[in-house]
């Protein structure tokens, strides 16, 4: 009971902070976002470190430019919780005017072939944001998405995500929703940049180091046939640019492992391309690359 009681007060005092937030403009969020993230920055060792370590292996930068580049990761984090909260006080009315769609005609095409879609996407910009932008679509998204140990926090963002008609698909036995969820031609979200267990994935190329990446997506593409349309999210001056890009190839060639390699191979260069463009809108602080392989990862198996 009084652990129950303990998340009800830190729930409602989150709810508080965030209105509180959300009294200012998006110009000044962004401002307060980028001071707590040169905070964070400083305090939070581990992030920090795995971000500098992150950078340092996918760019050939020097100690000050890598430094330079963690803390613009740091502020763009900052700016993503700002960015929330001011979220939560708008309308989809009064939201629109800040959500600039491009593509929009790529998403409207894979619909019309009746089999739902796969969107693959990233914790790239502000990811949470992704639900008003297909409701203004009127394609309610749901999201694969592994639930936060912490209660107060998953009601709340649980409440963020859903608040415009959208679902959230725990991520534990998600195959057979997210398989029924296309059978009725809904549009499925995956976040296909996080580093998964042996078990659960492939090994991938993502800036030139195999990443164990979850090979869901493409189990999921190459059992329905469902199209796969890349979605992602930017910061830009005045708010934030969709970008639905074409809908990806279905790699065929009878050898379903070869398969599932190939295709997840495909997701990451996507992923990665988009990451290249706007490199500190990236969640560099996750370990990436953390679980290991000890064999030839796809694109040597395949030559």
């Amino acid at each position: 009971m009084i652990k129950k009681a303990a998340e009800e007060i830190i729930y409602h005092l989150t709810v508080i902070f965030a209105a509180a937030m959300g009294h200012l403009s998006l110009s000044r969020g962004r401002k307060l976002g980028r001071l707590l993230g040169h905070l964070l920055y400083l305090l939070d060792r581990r992030h920090r470190n795995i971000a500098l370590e992150n950078i340092g292996k996918a760019y050939e930068f020097s100690k000050e430019e890598t430094e330079n580049f963690a803390r613009r990761v740091f502020e763009n984090l900052g700016m993503v919780l700002f960015e929330t909260a001011w979220s939560l006080r708008r309308s989809e009315k009064k939201l629109s005017p800040y959500f600039r769609i491009i593509g929009a005609e790529n998403i409207h095409y894979a619909y019309r072939e009746g089999k739902g879609v796969l969107a693959l996407t990233a914790h790239f910009g502000n990811w949470e944001l992704l639900t008003p932008v297909a409701s203004l679509l009127r394609h309610p998204l749901r999201i694969v998405y592994r639930p936060l140990d912490f209660v107060p926090l998953e009601r709340f963002i649980c409440g963020i995500r859903t608040r415009f008609g959208g679902e959230q698909i725990p991520k534990k036995k998600a195959f057979r929703r997210v398989l029924k969820s296309l059978s009725q031609k809904q549009m499925v979200a995956l976040l296909m940049d996080q580093n998964v267990a042996v078990r659960e994935g492939v090994f991938a190329d993502f800036f030139g180091h195999p990443a164990c990446t979850n090979k869901g997506m493409a189990l999921l593409a190459m059992k329905t046939k469902a199209p796969v349309v890349p979605v992602f999210l930017r910061r830009d001056a005045k708010g934030f640019c969709a970008h639905f890009l074409p809908p990806l190839p279905l790699m065929e060639s009878g050898d379903k492992i070869k398969d599932l390699e190939m295709n997840t191979q495909q997701y990451n260069r996507v992923i990665e391309s988009f990451v290249r463009r706007y490199p500190e809108q990236w969640f560099w602080v996750h370990r990436r690359w953390n679980t290991k392989t000890h064999y030839p990862w796809p694109e040597e198996r395949y030559k």
